[in-house]
């Protein structure tokens, strides 16, 4: 059967076509029951459709067997319920699927994953397709009523026809909707429908079920008081509209780390001005959670505010205590320099909600039975969540996962309800697991799908591979990596050629043979973005198959390659390029220390330590090349852990130790993606997937620059043993250029003082932090293609497809820029690439969080056994009422606080132009040595801190006579 619809559509052109939208109605649709020998047999797919006799929990309402139908709305809010394994045998209408698709694309996925698991007996009903449940829009009817007819008209259809079966026990669809109107009519119209809490209150062996309901409607559930804390949020409509007309403006809000009544907004567009909104204040935060998207209304001029300097956290159990929030916020209003002074807004409605699931602890209610509790989740940047539950003895102690339902006007805090149990807090395997959720990175297992498409084993190079390919197995090819790495994307190999010249090879696994566009592996490689290096585990961007064996490029084993082979003088200078798949046998996988050693060595002189040589030779040259242009060179600390071989927890911290090898293969990858980013957009100027890094703002700079004045008017104080200090020493050359990297780079070189042999490396961590972040694009959608800290014109990233992305689509494009493959449509899209860019950004940098969380819990763990450990720090940053330090020792930074719970606050001064903190009658500056106790504090098991005891210089408390204590947070 076939039903059309005609209508008139203007083009953008503002031409008028005709449409002719065709719908066709079939009687062939199974029901999804397994019992059903009406319906014709249900075509192969995701799930195993409806159970012949449904299991899952007993309902006291519903004894008999019965099947569930939810709405649209209650699919959407209610999805933690349907994913518990308890509720099962669902029939998801095609109607409500495409309401969800449109309204919330993370339930959407959600839900399909759900129908796609076996156990679940979920089913996906086509009823918009189905000749006896498909119904037309009524005249004057919107297409939410139509969309809840629909539904009604579905669940009627399965229950007459389930009557049908001949079994002795007929089988009930039960109709679940929150929807007041939508139940009353339901039941006018003799189908049996029930509220989510109706139905999961009737379910017999589970009352735990009812923590997870999500609180839909706030009514009924506000705090006693009823006093209004926030004001009303304007409705989207006219937020949309006061954005077109510039009364509002339209960002992304970002919640403070270190300071709960803070915040900044940024706002979405091309325009330098008014790109940072700072928001002060509870009131005008106004419910706001971390990466909302916001409307922001600016203050008037006179009630522009500085960034604060101060350090808040909400840790008060009083939710109603607006007379201690509004203490607080008079802590920020200090007078401060005009040129301070940042744009200043409010925030007057929300545009889109991004919340998700929250990982944290249960802060239980002191009052003896209490259902309603507080969740305070592990990111200081969420507020906490007033939930209710009947599990609170439980759940106390354990890390569990909470979701935001709702915030209103009369709250402190939103309303949520708890989702699952992870584990008890402290445990290594549960720390691990929050990490990973709270920084969003895809750790579950490769699903059979995903399998599927890697090569069938035993595998080995085919006749076939043979002929595309040119052999290099002959060459001395080698690869240098950290000890224990095993998925090796790249090796080198450098020879003396004829003519006397120089050939250097870079050759990258091809993991783009193995991985084809579009398949469930490509898609969910796609999804991953980037492997994640934890301390004791690796989260593979692709399966193990392929990242530890198949496509490493292991010693002795004949492997699949992209070469980048450059014939070059002995000056380092490039004389012919070029690119070809290749198939490579290396000869050793070497460590950093094992290659370092064979350089040094004056007994080895094989074909491998020989190639060594010539290429640390060669990257020398490479590397004073880069510099000399203005290449920045950067310091970040890194740390390596030492774990015991049984416990796994770790036994020695130390800093890596960097050697001439690493800058050697970090010289000749960064010259291979400069030559193939060269190539891609040489061949696709409008395609080709690129790396820039922007080059910051010149505010950025302001504390490297004074910080550095600092240092030329007054060196750091230097302790020593027995508390004697240096005496202070002028330090010459000591002034920081900002105006191009070049300067950045030059005046970095000249910062030494031989008093303070660390200064430099201070300074340049403290330029690491100046730094934008670096980004992919599609070179069609932008025009600043530089690499600020590289000083190159052009970048990308080819040398590292195993744990990249990114090196993937960059290696398909060279792929067909030579000739050696064919295109497809997603590649020559650069829409589709900047929606790519954008995920990989965000994965990225979602990483390198999750990877910094896991250096300090495992630094936790370290000091956990230490005891007490004296150490030489410096401090890096400077804040009203705390100071930031760094460990070199252990790479270790924090943020050391100088007020604590139930003592006396000391006396403090701070002066943002130098900048210092007074504590009393000692004066603490920017790179400033001091001496700290270092011990682990586990009184707060969610967020335990290192608590540090000052040393050098003593401050002396003068309300107690004491020697005042302060903490270290780690960030």
């Amino acid at each position: 059967m076939l039903t059309s619809r005609t209508f008139l559509k203007r083009t953008r052109a503002g031409a008028v076509v005709k449409v002719v939208r065709e719908h066709y109605l079939r009687e062939d649709i199974p029901c999804g029951a397994a019992a059903c020998r009406l319906c014709a047999p249900r075509p192969a797919g995701p799930g195993l459709g409806l159970e012949a006799q449904p299991s899952g929990a007993a309902s006291s309402l519903c004894p008999g067997p019965h099947y569930l139908l939810p709405d649209t709305n209650l699919l959407l809010h209610q999805i933690d319920i349907l994913e518990d394994p308890v509720i099962k045998n669902v029939i998801v209408l095609q109607t409500v699927l495409q309401e969800v698709r449109n309204r919330s694309a993370p339930v959407y996925k959600r839900i399909r994953d759900v129908i796609g698991n076996p156990e679940k007996h979920f089913y996906s009903f086509t009823n918009e397709h189905h000749r006896e449940t498909y119904i037309e829009q009524e005249q004057g009817e919107t297409s939410n009523d139509r969309n809840d007819r629909a539904i009604r008209v579905a669940v009627k259809w399965y229950n007459e026809h389930l009557k049908k079966i001949e079994d002795e026990e007929k089988i009930q669809v039960i109709f679940l909707t929150n929807d007041r109107t939508n139940k009353e009519k339901a039941l006018e119209e003799g189908i049996t429908a029930y509220t989510c809490e109706e139905y999961i209150k009737s379910l017999i062996a589970n009352p735990d079920l009812v923590d997870r309901l999500a609180c839909v409607s706030d009514e009924g559930k506000e705090i006693e008081s009823g006093k209004i804390i926030f004001p009303e949020h304007i409705p989207l409509s006219k937020l949309q509209q006061g954005i077109k007309s510039g009364i509002y403006l339209q960002g992304t809000y970002r919640a403070s780390r270190d300071n709960y009544l803070e915040a900044t907004v940024w706002v979405h567009g091309d325009a330098e001005e008014n790109r940072e909104i700072i928001i002060q204040g509870l009131k005008h935060l106004n419910r706001a959670v971390h990466e909302d998207i916001v409307a922001v209304e600016l203050l008037a001029r006179d009630e522009w505010v500085a960034p604060s300097s101060v350090v808040l956290q909400d840790d008060g159990q009083n939710e109603d205590d607006i007379e201690n929030e509004e203490e607080k916020e008079n802590i920020l209003k200090t007078s401060v320099n005009k040129d301070m002074l940042r744009p200043t807004g409010k925030v007057v409605g929300i545009i889109k909600r991004n919340w998700r699931p929250f990982c944290g602890m249960l802060s239980k209610s002191q009052i003896k039975e209490a259902r309603r509790h507080l969740f305070t989740p592990a990111d200081r940047r969420i507020p906490r969540i007033r939930i209710e539950t009947r599990q609170a003895e439980t759940l106390e102690g354990q890390r569990i996962v909470v979701a935001i339902d709702g915030w209103p006007r009369n709250s402190r805090y939103p309303n949520g309800h708890f989702v699952k149990n992870l584990g008890s807090a402290g445990d290594k395997e549960t720390e691990t697991e929050v990490l990973l959720l709270e920084h969003d990175v895809p750790h579950q297992p490769f699903s059979q799908g995903v399998l599927s498409f890697l090569p069938k084993m035993p595998w080995s190079i085919t006749e076939q591979d043979m002929k595309c390919r040119e052999d290099l197995r002959h060459l001395y090819v080698c690869s240098v990596d950290p000890p224990g790495c095993t998925d090796i994307d790249d090796a080198l190999h450098c020879r003396e050629v004829e003519n006397g010249n120089i050939e250097v090879g870079v050759h990258i696994a091809d993991v783009s043979h193995f991985i084809r566009p579009g398949n469930a592996l490509d898609e969910e490689s796609a999804k991953r973005g980037t492997t994640v290096y934890l301390c004791e585990k690796r989260i593979d961007m692709v399966p193990e198959l392929l990242s530890s064996n198949l496509c490493s490029l292991r010693s002795n084993v004949d492997r699949l390659a992209f070469s980048c082979i450059w014939e070059m003088n002995h000056k380092a200078e490039i004389l012919k390029t070029r690119f070809t798949k290749s198939i490579i046998n290396s000869k050793a996988s070497l460590t950093y220390a094992e290659a370092q050693m064979r350089i040094d060595s004056a007994t080895m002189n094989d074909d491998i330590t020989t190639s060594l040589r010539g290429l640390n030779k060669l990257a020398k040259i490479l590397k004073k090349k880069r510099i000399d242009n203005g290449a920045l060179t950067l310091s970040s600390p890194e740390v390596r852990f030492h774990m015991d071989s049984e416990t796994h927890d770790p036994i020695d911290l130390q800093t890596k130790e960097l050697k001439e090898t690493n800058s050697m293969v970090e010289e000749f990858m960064l010259l291979a993606n400069v030559s193939v980013a060269q190539k891609i957009y040489d061949e696709f100027p409008e395609f080709a997937l690129l790396r820039k890094h922007p080059a910051p703002p010149p505010s950025n700079y302001d504390i490297l620059v004074k910080a550095a004045k600092s240092q030329a008017i007054r060196p750091p104080c230097l302790f020593f043993p027995r508390g004697k200090r240096e005496a202070p020493k002028s330090i010459s050359n000591l002034e920081i250029k900002t105006d191009s990297a070049k300067a950045l780079a030059e005046s970095l070189d000249k910062a030494e003082s031989p008093a303070f042999p660390y200064l430099n490396t201070l300074l340049r961590i403290l330029t690491t932090r100046c730094m934008m972040q670096a980004v992919y694009f599609c070179s069609g959608m932008d025009n600043d293609f530089r690499h600020y800290g590289l000083a190159s014109p052009i970048y990308t990233h080819f040398t590292s497809p195993i744990r990249r992305y990114a090196d993937i689509i960059v290696h398909r494009l060279l792929a067909v820029a030579i000739g050696a493959d064919s295109t497809y449509p997603e590649l020559t899209d650069k829409h589709k690439l900047a929606d790519m860019c954008k995920n990989l950004n965000y994965r990225h940098k979602m990483a390198q969080y999750a990877q910094r969380a896991s250096v300090a819990f495992h630094t936790q763990l370290f000091f956990k056994s230490k005891g007490v450990v004296n150490e030489d720090a410096y401090i890096l940053f400077v804040r009203k009422n705390a100071v930031v330090v760094l460990i070199p020792k252990y790479g270790l930074e924090g943020t050391v606080f100088f007020e604590e719970k139930g003592k006396p606050t000391p006396r403090l001064d701070y002066n943002n132009e130098v900048p210092s903190l007074t504590v009393e009658d000692t004066t603490l500056r920017v790179f400033d040595k001091v001496k700290v106790n270092i011990m682990l504090d586990a009184s707060n098991i969610q967020h335990q801190k290192i608590r540090m005891v000052l040393v050098e210089p003593k401050v002396r408390h003068k309300i107690c006579d004491s020697w005042n204590h302060i903490t270290l947070r780690l960030s």
